[in-house]
């Protein structure tokens, strides 16, 4: 089985202008881990992620060297409403990681693992044509195990 064969086709993406606020009520309200950013007639950009948003709340480094009783956290949370005022282009991971229409279904799981993504671009080139959870390729194999084709 292929990838084109399972795939996503109407992918819900995002510009580099996208405030923050807008990705993170669509994150929140259809529980979208993560969202292709393109720009033009599909151009992939890359990919924002609940994690790159979240990620801008943790505490540095030099905060938690210092010791973790010194944190208040109750105010780093509130920090949120200030990264939503940001632009997709500004937490954005750049050059996202594909998986192309024509690759066994397996091989893209073995790219999803090695990242440990859970759903992951479909690209021809650097157009975006779909994505692939790996919900839809275990929901594939185990409707192909029981249609007896």
């Amino acid at each position: 089985m292929l990838v084109k064969e399972i795939m996503t086709r109407a992918v819900k993406t995002i510009t580099p202008e996208t405030r923050l606020q807008e990705v993170a009520s669509l994150m929140c309200l259809h529980r979208f881990s993560g969202l292709p950013v393109v720009e033009g007639d599909d151009k992939l950009l890359g990919i924002l992620a609940e994690r790159d948003v979240l990620r801008y709340l943790f505490p540095s480094i030099e905060d938690v060297m210092g010791g973790m009783s010194s944190l208040d956290f109750d105010s780093m949370e509130g920090d949120y409403k200030k990264i939503l005022e940001k632009k997709a282009a500004d937490m954005m991971t750049p050059g996202a990681i594909t998986v192309s229409p024509d690759m066994p279904i397996l091989k893209a799981v073995s790219v999803m693992a090695r990242h440990n993504f859970r759903r992951i671009p479909v690209a021809e080139g650097d157009k975006l044509v779909g994505m692939i959870s790996l919900g839809d390729i275990h929901r594939a194999i185990f409707m192909k195990s029981f249609s007896g084709s």
